[in-house]
């Protein structure tokens, strides 16, 4: 039987570009991995509560420097490789000023790109589709 994992995923936009982020060596999944910024659910926090908390551990941006503008449905899937049945709840922020970006250790490099072209870049799983539930439609 899979364990269930509540997560974020969060995506930082600006200029009509995201941010993507190289996991390192030091995380405990997917590492070498491209993704978004992400975390579990912590007990007794709510998935937006984690969402920020996240963006502020490993972007050192702040409530004020970003401004939520897409939040999707959960996307559940198994992930075999782990054991896990994993619900993560996406969301999209806008980056008021992305100079102020410093990513923590977590992370080995970012960086901004066209959302199309998220196909060219290995990812940590489902992040295209995670990506697909909070662009605004076209």
């Amino acid at each position: 039987m899979l364990k269930r994992v509540y997560a974020v995923t969060s995506l930082l936009e600006s200029k009509g570009e995201i941010l993507i982020l190289l996991r390192s060596e030091r995380v405990s999944t997917y590492q070498g991995k491209w993704g978004g910024i992400s975390g579990a659910v912590d007990e007794g926090r709510t998935p937006d509560e984690q969402a920020l908390l996240e963006i502020r551990e490993e972007s050192g941006l702040s409530v004020e420097d970003v401004e939520l503008i897409g939040k999707g449905d959960p996307l559940v899937f198994d992930d075999e490789t782990l054991g896990l049945r994993k619900a993560v709840y996406p969301y999209l922020f806008h980056v008021k000023d992305r100079s102020k970006i410093k990513i923590d250790w977590e992370h080995k490099a970012m960086r901004w790109i066209e959302p199309g072209d998220i196909d060219n870049y290995e990812t940590m799983p489902k992040l295209k589709e995670i990506l697909e539930r909070v662009l605004p439609p076209k």
